[in-house]
């Protein structure tokens, strides 16, 4: 049967449809066309044999979504499926055109737009706050209940998160030691004082560069780690698995990989902390003339608080490193696109936060006369 569509004059002007309004037919029903469309006033759908969404929308083209909605109800010939079948099609295209943005520029659209990021990252902080206050809580209540500790879970993250970080910050920092050598000595040079390279390198390593290094580096390695882990499990339903069986997520995941960085990072901040220092001594006994006895005395002369101010930092980067990886986890809405914009985020948050966390507690130590 083929596809009509009539418009009956008189004093309620009727649309008529007839035939099948589906998809293969959608080219034939895309040539229909209506002069004036508010001029109907009901619609006959006796003959109509067949319709889906491709004919819904053609339908929708030819009436708009708000006149098509007010005259579905009182249609003749519609079944209660295909009344409802078009008024999800008119719903669903008017929020589409609701939603859509203008794309002409207006002046408040940029102050808007600040507004809005300014609320998101406040909500954000709030979410991080939260997460940490009930992080605590779980973690206090588990202190005097040794049988529910999760060592197996513990040691395992901090083989994955720290002793399997040895090398990739041992040699990084090892290579910035080195750079950092080279543009103290190219400086000095001038002035006659290539010695005080052994300073520079020594006092840069331990106060900001080894710890600052090492948390960066489990930023972007451990803290994406987290959150795919998690991210993982709560689209495959892990999570609700474990709330069917009354299980904590947060004593289960967030604990131990809190508790792994907690113990992990400062050793991987004093490891590159050490590794950064035999980066300078390689390059001052290779080209600056300064004997490896020589570099070793000086570094022996820097006052051990320095080293104690680098490593204090590393227990912060270490909590929201942590946090902040599982909590992106635990935001994941259930689709890959979804895991991988949340496992961007942690990444992202994760360096960005302890960057600033370092700038602050650097200049504190400076005000300190620390």
């Amino acid at each position: 049967m083929s596809q009509t569509l009539t418009l009956q004059p008189g004093p309620e002007p009727c649309l008529q449809l007839s035939g099948d309004w589906t998809l293969p037919h959608y080219r034939q029903l895309r040539l229909h066309q209506l002069d004036t469309p508010a001029q109907v006033q009901r619609i006959d759908a006796q003959a109509l044999t067949a319709i889906d969404t491709a004919g819904a929308t053609v339908l929708l083209q030819l009436l708009g979504a708000a006149r098509l909605r007010d005259l579905v109800p009182q249609a003749t010939g519609l079944s209660t499926e295909r009344q409802a079948l078009l008024l999800a099609v008119a719903d669903a295209m008017a929020e589409q055109q609701r939603k859509s943005p203008d794309t002409g520029y207006r002046l408040g659209d940029g102050l808007a737009q600040l507004g809005q990021r300014v609320l998101s990252g406040w909500q954000q902080i709030i979410a991080f706050l939260n997460f940490l206050g009930l992080t605590l809580v779980t973690l206090l209540a588990l202190l005097p209940r040794p049988w529910r500790w999760r060592m197996t879970a513990l040691v395992a993250q901090m083989h994955q998160a720290g002793l399997n970080a040895v090398p990739i910050v041992a040699v990084l920092n090892f290579l910035v030691g080195a750079v950092v050598a080279f543009l103290g000595a190219t400086v000095l040079r001038e002035f006659g004082a290539t010695v005080y390279t052994v300073d520079l390198v020594a006092y840069a390593f331990m106060r900001e560069l080894g710890v600052l290094l090492a948390a960066i580096l489990l930023a972007g390695r451990t803290a994406s780690a987290f959150t795919a882990q998690i991210g993982s499990m709560k689209v495959n339903e892990e999570l609700d698995a474990l709330k069917v069986h009354g299980m904590s997520a947060i004593e289960m995941l967030v604990i131990p990989r809190l508790l792994a960085l907690l113990i992990t990072l400062p050793m991987l901040g004093f490891v590159a902390i050490l590794s950064g220092i035999a980066g300078g001594a390689v390059v001052s006994v290779l080209t600056l003339d300064i004997s490896l006895t020589r570099f070793i005395a000086i570094v022996q002369e820097v006052p051990v608080k320095h080293l104690l101010l680098g490593l204090s930092k590393a227990p912060f980067f270490a909590v929201l490193i942590a946090l902040i990886g599982c909590l992106e986890g635990f935001k994941v809405a259930g689709s890959s696109q979804s895991l991988g914009e949340h496992t961007t985020s942690a990444v992202v948050q994760s360096i960005f936060v302890v960057i600033l966390v370092n700038a602050i507690a650097a200049m504190f130590f400076m005000e300190m006369g620390w």
